[in-house]
C-alpha cells in the first residue's frame, strides 16, 4: 500500500460534523391566567416559559417601548438632544387615552416628552415625537413596522404610535420580549427611565402640578424589577413587558390577556418570582478555554485544542445540575493540516429536565503537516504497528 493510497482512505472517513444551536424551551407544569405569556432569560436567550408566545395580539401602550426606542436612535444619532423642544400639535393634545397633559403649542423638551412616555404613558407625548420624526403618526407607524423587521420581530405590525385599538396592529409575547431585550442591550443609558416610579408635569385646572405614577405593578413589589411598559385595552385585557435583575441574572417577561390590574400584578409576580427561583446560569467555559485536544494525524504536533467562538453560559433548572453531562465528539484522529477556528468537533451537554445543548468546537491553534519523509515513516508505523504517534 503507498503512501498516498493509504491517505486517501483515511480522509474518505473523515467528516465534519455541522449543529446549529437554538434556544432551549423548557417543560413546565407552571399555569398561569395569561392568555399570552414568555419568560426569557437575557444573557443566554433561553426561553423559561412560553404560552402562546407566537400568536398575534393587541399590545396596547406596550407599543410605547418601540415608540421610544425611535427617539434613543434619534438621540444616538445626534438629531435629537434631551434639550430639544418639540412642538405640541392640536392632535397630540386632544388625544384621548392616557396622557401626559401637554397643552397645545407648547414647545416641551425631549427629555419631559421621553417621561411622559414611559412613565406616564402618555398618548398625547407620543404623537409628539411621531409629528417631529415622521411628519404625521402614519408615517411614523411605517418607520416602528420597519424597525421591528431589522431587529427581528417577525410578527410584528404597528398602526400607530400609542397602541391606539387597531385591527392591524399586532405583535406577539416574544416580539415583545426581544424588544425589550434590544432597548436593554443598546441602551442602557436610556433604559433607566423605565424604572422611574412617577413623574410630574403641566398643571391642573387649580394650578395644581400634576404627578402620575408609573403603572408597572412590579416596580413597588421590592423584586429587582426594573422596566418596562403595561398596556391596556378592552378588547385584550390587561398586559405587561417587564425585566429585573437579581444576583446579576437578568430576566424578560410577556403576560398579555389578564382580566384586570390586579390579577396582571400577581401574575406577573409569580411568574417572575418562579423564574429566578427554579433556574441559574451557569458558566461551562469561556471563549479562550480548552475544552479538549483532539488527536492529530501526520501533524507536527499530536494534538490541537479544542475551543468555543464564545463563553458558553447555559441557563438550566436548578434541580437537573446534579445530572448534567458534558461530552466532547470529534472524529479523529484528525488530518492535517488543520487552520485555526477550523470546526472540528461537538460539545454536547445533556441532563435531565432540558433540551440537549450542542455547540460546535473549533481548532485553537493551526498545525501544519508532517514533511514528506516524515509522514511515510509515521503511515508506516501506524500499518505495521497499528497504530500512531500522531
Amino acid at each position: 500500500m503507498t503512501l498516498k493510497v493509504f491517505l486517501s482512505i483515511k480522509l474518505i472517513i473523515v467528516f465534519v460534523i455541522v449543529i446549529t444551536f437554538t434556544n432551549s424551551t423548557f417543560a413546565s407544569s407552571f399555569v398561569t391566567n395569561a392568555k399570552y405569556a414568555i419568560l426569557m432569560d437575557y444573557n443566554t436567550g433561553t426561553v423559561l416559559y412560553e404560552k402562546q408566545a407566537d400568536e398575534q395580539m393587541f399590545p396596547a401602550s406596550m407599543s410605547k417601548i418601540m415608540t421610544a426606542l425611535l427617539v434613543f436612535d434619534r438621540l444616538q444619532e445626534g438629531v435629537l438632544k434631551l434639550d430639544t423642544r418639540l412642538l405640541v400639535s392640536k392632535k397630540a393634545w386632544r388625544m384621548g387615552g392616557s396622557k401626559m397633559f401637554v397643552r397645545v403649542g407648547d414647545e416641551v423638551s425631549v427629555r419631559d416628552l421621553l417621561r411622559g412616555v414611559i412613565v406616564q404613558s402618555g398618548n398625547d407625548a407620543s404623537i409628539v415625537f411621531a409629528e417631529a420624526i415622521a411628519g404625521s403618526e402614519d408615517a411614523f407607524a411605517e418607520i416602528m413596522t420597519e424597525r421591528g423587521k431589522q431587529i427581528g420581530l417577525e410578527n410584528t405590525v404597528f398602526k400607530n404610535a400609542t397602541g391606539w385599538p387597531d385591527p392591524q396592529h399586532v405583535t406577539t409575547a416574544r416580539d415583545l420580549a426581544l424588544l425589550a431585550k434590544y432597548v436593554i442591550k443598546e441602551y442602557p443609558q436610556f433604559y433607566k427611565y423605565y424604572s422611574e416610579k412617577k413623574f410630574s408635569y403641566g398643571k391642573s385646572i387649580d394650578g395644581k402640578l400634576i404627578t402620575q405614577n408609573n403603572r408597572n405593578p412590579l416596580l413597588y413589589q421590592n423584586l429587582g424589577a426594573d422596566g418596562l411598559k403595561t398596556g391596556h385595552i378592552k378588547s385584550a385585557g390587561y398586559g405587561l413587558t417587564a425585566s429585573g435583575i437579581r444576583n446579576d441574572r437578568r430576566l424578560i417577561m410577556v403576560v398579555h390577556g389578564l382580566k384586570s390590574a390586579r390579577i396582571r400584578s400577581q401574575e406577573s409576580r409569580r411568574l417572575f418570582d418562579w423564574g429566578f427561583r427554579e433556574f441559574t446560569n451557569i458558566k461551562l467555559f469561556s471563549e479562550s478555554e480548552t475544552v479538549d485536544e483532539a488527536k492529530l494525524w501526520l501533524g507536527k504536533k499530536n494534538t490541537v485544542s479544542l475551543k468555543l467562538k464564545n463563553d458558553l453560559v447555559i441557563t438550566l433548572p436548578k434541580d437537573s445540575l446534579k445530572q448534567m453531562k458534558v461530552n466532547v465528539k470529534y472524529m479523529g484522529p484528525v488530518p492535517t493540516p488543520v487552520k485555526k477556528n477550523q470546526e472540528l468537533g461537538l460539545l454536547e451537554v445533556t441532563g435531565k429536565g432540558f433540551e440537549n445543548i450542542r455547540r460546535p468546537l473549533y481548532a485553537g491553534e493551526s498545525v501544519e503537516k508532517l514533511g514528506l519523509v516524515s509522514r511515510l515513516f509515521s503511515a508506516l508505523k501506524f500499518i505495521i504497528l497499528g497504530a500512531s504517534d500522531n
